[in-house]
């Protein structure tokens, strides 16, 4: 399996930039020394979908614009929180009773 290839922002606008001047794909990626074609056709998707937003993703992450965790409001962070904590207690609950019937066979 390959290595993953992290292109700066730069050469993904002007390989855009490229493109809708009408140069070849080839060509593009001779010049702009990108690996794969479908590359290119991701980043011009994201581009006519006004996703240009997604180009400074880093590689492998998949973030929704203003959905990450840093731009989440109060009420959301706290729903979140609460639902996290309900989870730990339900994993302790599970922990405690399986520890229970540990002791009950061992004694």
């Amino acid at each position: 399996m390959g290595k993953r290839v992290s292109y700066p922002v730069e050469v993904k606008l002007k390989a855009i930039e490229m493109r809708l001047a009408g140069v070849p794909v080839k060509e593009v990626m001779e010049t702009l020394q990108i690996r794969n074609h479908t590359q290119l056709k991701t980043w011009m998707r994201w581009h006519r979908n006004g996703e240009s937003y997604r180009l400074a993703q880093p590689v492998g992450q998949t973030y929704t614009h203003r959905k990450g965790p840093h731009s989440q409001d109060t009420p959301s962070k706290l729903q979140a929180e609460n639902r996290y904590l309900k989870q730990q207690i339900e994993v302790l609950k599970k922990y405690k009773e399986l520890e229970r019937e540990w002791y009950q066979k061992l004694y």
